[in-house]
């Protein structure tokens, strides 16, 4: 798989995750965290990898050599 869609695809799987946890664990309680705040840390980590995977994409497309 090329490096943009990796990201891509890792960020889009994260924010799933994240959106699933932010939705679904409201009622789950553990002692250290709760987890529909570990959903929203995943759905923005998520969201930066996705916007990553683009501006991959658009750099490449455009000549750019990415980082």
């Amino acid at each position: 798989m090329a490096p943009p869609a990796k990201h891509f695809a890792e960020g889009a799987a994260a924010f799933a995750i994240g959106l699933a946890l932010r939705l679904c664990a409201a009622d789950v309680h553990i002692p250290v965290f709760t987890l529909t705040k570990v959903g929203v840390v995943l759905m923005a980590i998520g969201g930066a990898e996705i916007l990553y995977g683009v501006y991959r994409t658009v750099s490449a497309r455009n000549g750019r050599a990415g980082p």
